[in-house]
């Protein structure tokens, strides 16, 4: 172990020296001068570190806090810089110092100075000791592999390039966790029988240099399962897989538990045992009249507390089953596709079964899916704010170039070979191997530390606000009827000689009847039914390849009044092939010659390359298959390439027609200078190689009408067996314009490819990137290019994408297309699709973003094309719509497509072609990119509105029947009894809560929803037609009960004073309710004025099983429910009676659908202002009665109940808690295979490791080593 020492700040001295080149002097001082790292345990322990200065053991030299960690590039006649590296390049030195590497040119000044990474001194014990939180992570029992997770997460949070010298670089990682930085891990590998020990990795690290792997491109593709069977055992049980924890949901008793954790069925309950203990009393402690039997009071506790369990079962039995539901939903919304290489071939594999040793592939836009370190890449820069907070994006280098550094001591903290999962590449190319992944990641902690309950969607928050205030009234009305009744039972107690029980039981039988009503009153189905209607609705729109990643999307979506679409892959097929082109200016190609509008000098493809020179096929190849990040592969068995269908098209026809041989061995020989990621600002891609003649070449490819500006020459004569450049004229330059417009007029994606050759790289006269100087700005050598060719890429129509787009139209929303082409190109798809009209709008994006708010707003409502648009456009535009007030949908597959997604109400990503950074960014995945999804996700989307709409139409009808009964009857009644009982109301609370949520819910939608205008983001849950129905009903079934109740003796010619009589009436009274709803619930499948009520239910099982089970539940109850529903069994006259009373409420909904919606809501406004008047002095005066006794039952029930609730809650949480520890040590221990515990130490036995406790000089410690003091370091700069 090396000795700990302290160093002082270091003290800069700069000596000036001139006349002539000083860097073989400087390099030979300096390396007289360096201190020596040694590589052995020993030497470590023998010789303090290395200090990045020269240091002059003179203890009183004064501190100056020196530059460290600044950069230095020094170029010719430039003055002493503190800003950049320096690495000379002729005439240049190698230092092994502690020191920032100097760049060196002809006739420039050196500078250097003390640059360190923060932790540069720690030893490896240090560098690698646990946290006291994470000490676990470290313990790892038979570990095959020289890191345990613990010891590969010290190089992230903070980063840590300390940890990643102790690991022993990117080569100590690769053997220490048995993997292969080219082929990757092996398909065959289940258990790991060799065993790397911890010092074996760093050895290895050090001593074995890394191939060369500056490509990252070229690799077979496969697609397929490749996971077996027990594959890598011993990584998952070591490493973990890839997979966080679900969200423990709640038990099934945990659901009942929270179903019967509402008050008012906590009362109810209590209400019914004090009946039943008052009935057993009365049954069993007093005596009876000769003749009269026990009384049976008591089956009415027994029957209010069966109806409680059977209402909490229903309930807990429903959140459970949408919890499931949910549950498999967000499984497959996580899940996705990533590119790893698996015994040397590139395969695509799920997320989850990412491993620790993978390496996998880094492309623009991918989401990283774990931990690592990067291998080799072009470029690439990654967005780590939502894993680091760091707002800019990070450049990266890669992990053998940064230990290179490391190991000469030229490295400092800008450095970054660290790839942290959660964060999105901004662009680039590249491998990288994973270190972590699942629990273990950065992400991973993140997201275990976040897991929160799932917000409510807007439309839920509505309902739960309006049940409130419907529980409110409900309430108000159950509080008014138990004063009214309590009122008359207390008058009438001086002329009541029952006994002392009877009194109890009769007014307890008025306190349930008043808690009944509020449990009919309060709607809580209303949420339940929204649950419902979306967890029904997702599961049926995966089916139809839409994967809704938010609720609230699903509910928005139909509402939505505009979609701004992509082209390519949504409208189009993405399947593209290149069927005509141009070679320089002159020479005209084409697949179908007579296909092919314009000018009639086609040349058959064939023909033309044929004619091509081997020198100008040749730059036509390196330019297809260099400058692309397309790939071969096997997809369903075939050969196909993988990749951009545009790069695939190009590839393609290189194939076809240059003779192209396999991608990777095109791609083997060439030497990749610099990547230039495409951008879709500026609508190109490129790449530079070196040349065997030691030049340089720079290929450019990108939409053609750009690029021909930037082009200056063009090649002279394709069939020379030379490459000859001349000038591109004007003439040339209309005559390729002219050949693009008519490839554009006939829906071609036209594309240009260009190069330009250079004698160095970068150029002389060229910017540089701050981070690498090896890296030109490319705006700075984008000009003056030489034209290749140009080619038109079809892309044919999607099928019934026409269709789709006019039932939309149909269905009150527009379509606009929002796409990268040109004018011409767009402008012809949207004529095909039908999105382009003859009056419509048709602006190109540079001339779109310069308009004004105003102008903006004027131009946007007839917009129809926006061509040539960037993300940004598309951005500004969905911001401008929703502010005009549209809901937006917008579809988007690429990462800079992220804004526009955010922004929009509704955001489509593509499932095929979308960027990771896209589908985190929208609302639903498009599995099949196909635009006629969208009309699909419309429709369900009106669907879940209709269906909530439906059951609150039902769900108020029933509740001011029944509310309205039980309270005239129960006022009216000289026993204070209601017609319908406790027992009775909540069979029909039952109904109505949640069999009418399960059936009203489940109606698939048809094409015919779309035939209506979208409703407006402002309109009212409840509508005009919507109360013309409910308060028609009401009135109908309120008469008909009524009747039956008031009139029934009459009628029927029943004797009042027989008891018999009088129930049976009451049990037709409560059938008949019963029988209206079940009919009534039919009338509410529609929401319009048509009258077939009966459309669509033969497709709808849910409908016809819920119905059955509440037909059969109620004529059980009629027949067998007895004294506990206190009904008695009717004979089939009566029955007739019920259902040909209850049967024409079907008849009188179609009286109400031919009432016009303006009469209706005419009456409506009279009848509402006229209440109004009444209630406002009448509400104000019940305020100021009743306030008082409302705080009374308050401080009640803050005093009675509250205490109780608590310490029953406080039981079970501390119940769940220790079932919920004890449950997951033994999961831990079972995945351990025992349990933890600190055993000797072995050679498969890790140490663990300890906290480190220093120690003062006046206890020295033999075990520990001495603290090594020593004078300040001088840093020499010289110049």
């Amino acid at each position: 172990m090396a000795a700990n020492r302290m160093l002082a700040p270091p003290i800069e001295i700069h000596t000036s020296v001139s006349g002539y080149n000083q860097s073989e002097s400087v390099r030979t001082d300096m390396c007289q001068l360096q201190s020596q790292d040694a590589e052995s345990p020993e030497s470590d322990a023998q010789s303090p570190e290395p200090s990045a200065s020269l240091q002059v053991p003179s203890p009183s030299s004064p501190a100056k806090q020196s530059l460290g960690g600044s950069t230095l590039r020094a170029r010719a006649d430039s003055s002493l810089s503190v800003a950049e590296t320096a690495r000379s390049r002729t005439d240049s030195f190698n230092s092994t110092m502690t020191a920032e590497t100097a760049r060196s040119r002809s006739n420039s000044q050196i500078t250097n100075t003390t640059s360190r990474f923060e932790g540069d001194e720690l030893s490896t014990e240090e560098a690698l000791r646990p946290d006291k939180n994470n000490e676990r992570d470290f313990e790892v029992t038979d570990n095959p592999f020289a890191y345990s997770p613990g010891q590969l997460n010290k190089t992230l949070n903070p980063k840590s390039l300390a940890a990643y010298k102790a690991l022993g670089g990117l080569r100590g990682l690769e053997h220490g966790l048995q993997t292969d930085l080219v082929a990757g891990l092996s398909v065959d590998e289940t258990l790991t029988k060799e065993r790397v020990s911890f010092e074996e990795a760093r050895r290895y690290g050090k001593e074995k240099k890394l191939p060369h792997a500056g490509r990252v491109i070229g690799h077979d593709v496969a697609t397929g399962d490749f996971e077996g069977k027990g594959q890598y055992h011993d990584r998952i049980r070591v490493f973990k897989d890839n997979r966080l924890p679900a969200k423990k949901s709640l038990s099934i008793w945990m659901l009942f538990w929270n179903a019967f954790n509402d008050r008012v069925l906590i009362i109810l309950t209590i209400a019914a045992t004090i009946s039943f203990a008052l009935g057993l009393y009365e049954a069993l402690g007093q005596a009876h009249e000769p003749g009269e039997g026990a009384s049976v009071d008591w089956v009415e506790g027994v029957a209010i507390a069966v109806a409680v369990v059977i209402v909490v079962l229903v309930t807990g039995l429903n959140d459970y089953r949408r919890e499931k539901q949910f549950a498999v939903l967000n499984a497959k919304k996580e899940d996705r596709q990533v590119k790893a290489i698996r015994s040397g071939k590139s395969v695509m594999i799920s997320v989850f079964d990412v491993m620790v040793g993978d390496v996998l592939h880094l492309e623009s836009g991918d989401s990283i899916p774990a931990d690592g370190i990067l291998i080799s890449g072009h470029g690439i820069r990654c967005d780590e704010s939502s894993a680091t907070g760091e707002s800019d994006a990070m450049k990266k280098s890669a992990g053998q170039e940064v230990w290179e550094r490391i190991e000469e001591g030229t490295a400092n903290s800008k450095l970054d070979p660290f790839i942290i999962s959660g964060s999105k590449v901004l662009e680039g190319v590249g491998t990288y191997l994973v270190t972590s992944v699942g629990v273990n990641s950065s992400f991973g902690k993140i997201m275990m530390s976040l897991q929160t309950e799932n917000e409510d969607t807007p439309l839920q928050a509505k309902l739960a606000k309006m049940a409130n205030w419907i529980g409110y009234l409900g309430t108000a009305a159950a509080g008014l009827l138990f004063f009214v009744l309590l009122f008359r039972f207390l008058a009438g107690l001086s002329n009541n000689h029952d006994s002392p029980a009877v009194r109890g039981s009769t007014f307890l039988d008025i306190f349930i009847v008043a808690v009944t009503i509020i449990v009919v009153a309060v709607p809580e189905g209303l949420p339940v039914a929204v649950t419902l209607a979306l967890s029904f609705a997702t599961k049926r729109m995966l089916k139809e390849n839409n994967l809704v990643r938010h609720l609230r999307a699903c509910e928005t979506m139909g509402n939505a009044t505009t979609i701004c679409s992509d082209k390519t892959g949504t409208l189009t097929q993405n399947k593209m092939t290149v069927v005509a082109g141009i070679m320089g200016s002159k020479v005209r190609y084409a697949r179908d010659v007579n296909g092919i509008a314009g000018e009639q000098n086609h040349l058959p493809s064939a023909a033309a390359f044929g004619q091509l020179s081997n020198a100008v096929k040749g730059v036509f190849l390196q330019s297809c298959a260099i400058n692309s990040t397309a790939f071969e592969g096997e997809e369903n068995g075939e050969f196909t390439f993988i990749g951009s269908k545009t790069e695939t098209a190009i590839l393609t026809l290189a194939k076809e027609q240059l003779g192209m041989g396999p991608v990777a061995e095109e791609r083997a020989g060439v030497n990749i200078v610099q990547m230039i990621p495409f951008d879709s600002d500026r609508k190109c891609m490129g790449v530079v190689v070196r040349l065997s003649s030691g030049t340089y070449r720079l290929f450019v490819k990108g939409a053609a009408e750009l690029m021909l500006v930037k082009a200056t020459t063009e090649i002279a004569n394709t069939a020379g067996e030379n490459l000859v450049e001349c000038d591109l004229t004007e003439e040339s330059r209309a005559r390729v314009s002219k050949s693009i417009e008519d490839f554009a007029w006939q829906s071609l994606r036209t594309i240009a490819m260009l190069y330009k050759d250079f004698s160095q790289w970068p150029p002389a006269k060229a910017r540089t990137s701050e981070e690498d100087r090896t890296m030109a700005i490319f705006e700075d050598v984008f000009h003056d290019m030489t034209l290749l060719g140009v080619v038109g890429i079809q892309d044919p129509l999607r099928d019934g994408v026409a269709r789709a787009v006019k039932q939309c139209q149909d269905a009150g929303v527009k379509v606009r297309m929002v796409t990268g082409d040109n004018v011409m190109t767009a402008t012809a798809i949207a004529t095909q699709c039908g999105i382009k009209t003859a009056d419509g709008l048709v602006l190109e994006g540079p001339k779109f973003r310069q308009l004004s708010d105003e102008e903006m707003d004027r131009a946007i409502p007839h917009l129809e094309v926006l061509a040539r648009s960037s993300p940004e456009d598309k951005r500004i535009l969905v911001a401008r719509l929703k502010h005009l007030g549209e809901t937006v949908a917008v579809t988007g597959d690429g990462t800079n497509d992220g804004p526009a997604l955010k922004t929009a109400d509704i955001g489509f990503s593509m499932g095929i072609a979308g960027t990771e950074v896209a589908k985190e960014a929208s609302a639903i995945i498009l599995m099949d990119d196909n635009f006629s999804s969208i009309v699909s996700a419309i429709m369900w989307g009106r669907s879940v509105n209709d269906a909530v709409a439906k059951f609150l139409q039902f769900q108020i009808t029933v509740n001011i029947t029944a509310v309205v009964l039980a309270f005239v009857s129960a006022v009216s009644s000289p026993d204070f009894h209601s017609v319908l009982s406790a027992v009775q109301l909540l069979w029909v609370n039952l109904i109505m809560d949640t069999f009418a949520a399960l059936a009203l819910a489940t109606d698939a939608p048809t094409e015919k929803i779309l035939n209506r205008k979208p409703t407006p983001k402002k309109a009212a849950l409840i509508t005009t037609n919507m109360w013309k129905m409910i308060i028609g009903q009401a009135i109908y079934q309120l008469v008909i009960t009524f009747t039956l109740y008031y009139g029934g003796s009459s009628i029927l010619g029943y004797a009042k004073s027989d008891k018999t009589l009088q129930t049976e009436l009451n049990t037709m009274v409560f059938n008949t309710f019963v029988w209206m709803q079940i009919f009534n619930e039919f009338n509410n499948r529609r929401l319009d004025n048509k009258f077939n009520i009966f459309e669509g239910v033969h497709r709808n099982g849910f409908f016809a099983i819920i119905n059955c089970i509440m037909i059969a539940g109620q004529i059980m109850i009629v027949f067998i429910g007895g004294a506990a529903f206190q009904i008695k069994r009717i004979d089939g006259t009566q029955w007739a009676i019920c259902i040909l009373c209850a049967l024409p409420c079907l008849l009188w909904a179609i009286v109400l659908r031919c009432i016009p919606d303006r009469y209706a809501a005419a009456i409506f406004s009279f009848t509402n202002n006229v209440f109004l008047f009444i209630a406002r002095p009448t509400m104000k005066a019940l305020l100021f009665v009743f306030k008082p006794v409302v705080k009374s039952w308050q401080a009640l029930a803050a005093g009675v109940f509250s205490p109780t609730v608590r310490f029953t809650k406080r039981t079970v949480r501390r119940f769940s808690r220790r079932s919920s520890i004890e449950s997951e040590r033994s999961v831990k221990d079972e995945e351990a295979g025992q349990v933890m515990h600190m055993a000797p130490q072995t050679p498969d036995t890790p140490q663990k490791y300890k906290p480190f406790t220093p120690r003062t000089p006046t206890s020295p410690d033999p075990s520990v080593p001495a603290l090594t003091m020593q004078p300040p370091p001088i840093t020499l700069t010289t110049a």
